[in-house]
């Protein structure tokens, strides 16, 4: 009966935590989102991503008994290992893309002919950098992405770990868990889609991904009930590489894409979105703690 209720549980806060951030983003935003400006949601996104870091999953770890030098080094380590994805992943799409290109045809006009000799024309020259300025098929994800779902499933499973150990020590201590656990992941996976919708233009596809590493909270859930005292030890590493995953993403992708010249207004904006995705994950996390 506990195995079935931690099923249910890590499932419905893995996956519904997602659809209730994509129903948010439905209904405050839909269809709007060029209006609001990109740039405040990935305002948003961003705040989220490093409150969620430093307010809520490296404090879990450093309340624990781990030292803070190992802590330090696995969230190093967790940096250098999401800056060596992030290249893999920029090789691998520029290397798909390189032996998909078609190869140049020769010219059958004279005066086509005349501008090969002498240098492509500025506007095939526009065309060729257009095409190698984005990913192969529309639908890769930029720098970040494949980031931010490794982290996101990293970040679940131990969401998955902590419930099922909640669940095992009392009933309603788990329900408890299970809520606050829902609570603060819906503001933080609605910076996750506004990241990946600005990385893909399939939006449903975004939100399978999303929602694929919020199941992972499950897994976490059936390890932590059969494995749950060896697992206690390591999950403030768990945190901290989780941790690393959202820092890197939020300093190395979002945050780059926000440094641009705007009015005050417009940069006051930005700031207020920032603060409001900082400020809702760190209400929803003290709410958590204080139960």
């Amino acid at each position: 009966m506990v195995l079935f209720t931690i099923i249910i549980a890590t499932l419905v806060t893995g996956i519904g935590s997602v659809w209730i951030a994509a129903l948010l983003l439905r209904t405050r935003f839909g269809g709007r989102s060029d209006s609001l400006g990109p740039q405040y949601l990935l305002s948003l996104a961003a705040g989220a991503l490093l409150a969620t870091s430093f307010m809520h999953l490296l404090p879990e770890a450093f309340e624990s008994q781990a030292g803070a030098h190992d802590l330090f080094t696995v969230l190093l380590l967790g940096v250098v290992f999401f800056f060596l994805l992030d290249k893999a992943e920029l090789w691998h799409h520029g290397h798909e893309h390189n032996h998909d290109a078609p190869a140049p045809q020769a010219p059958t006009h004279p005066h086509s002919a005349a501008r090969h000799e002498h240098g492509a024309s500025p506007h095939h020259h526009d065309h060729h950098h257009h095409d190698h300025s984005h990913p192969a098929n529309g639908g890769g994800l930029r720098t970040g992405g494949w980031t931010l779902i490794t982290g996101d499933s990293v970040h679940c499973f131990g969401d998955g770990v902590l419930i099922a150990s909640a669940f095992m020590a009392d009933l309603r201590l788990g329900l408890i868990a299970a809520v606050s656990v829902l609570a603060h992941e819906v503001p933080h996976h609605i910076g996750d889609l506004v990241v990946l919708r600005q990385s893909s233009a399939n939006r449903r596809m975004a939100l399978v991904k999303v929602s694929l590493a919020g199941a992972v909270t499950a897994i976490g859930g059936l390890v932590g009930y059969f494995l749950v005292a060896q697992l206690q030890d390591w999950l403030p590493y768990f945190l901290a590489l989780a941790s690393s995953s959202f820092i890197y993403v939020a300093l190395a992708d979002l945050i780059p894409q926000l440094q641009k010249r705007l009015s005050a207004r417009e940069t006051a904006a930005q700031i207020a979105w920032l603060l409001l995705g900082m400020g809702v994950v760190v209400l929803l996390s003290s709410m958590a703690h204080s139960h």
